[in-house]
């Protein structure tokens, strides 16, 4: 199971806490897996870029109008976090749904 997330973010580090068994990738350290990122993208569309972060935010119109597969590979900590892959599926942010869905409720 990967975790795809920040190692200083609190989400991630919950997720992590509760899913000893993943393996963090710190999306700024080293990048998604482009396969990855497709696939998400494909499952998400725009609810995989996070709109209320600082990123986002420090972005101009000009970047933000481009194809979110770039600005995810340009700006890693875009990413809604945690993006998770368990045996080739995929789940996104730590919600009650993300935890049903693996077990934990």
């Amino acid at each position: 199971m990967q975790l795809y997330g920040l190692k200083n973010c609190d989400t991630c580090r919950k997720a992590l806490k509760a899913l000893p068994e993943a393996q963090l990738v710190d999306v700024r350290a080293e990048a998604v897996p482009l396969a990855v990122l497709e696939l998400a993208l494909q499952q998400f569309a725009n609810s995989l870029c996070n709109t209320r972060s600082t990123t986002w935010r420090g972005l101009s119109d000009e970047e933000r109008a481009g194809k979110p597969l770039d600005l995810l590979r340009a700006h890693p900590a875009l990413m809604k976090r945690p993006l998770i892959e368990k045996d080739g599926v995929l789940y996104l942010g730590w919600t009650a749904e993300t935890r049903a869905a693996l077990g934990l409720e």
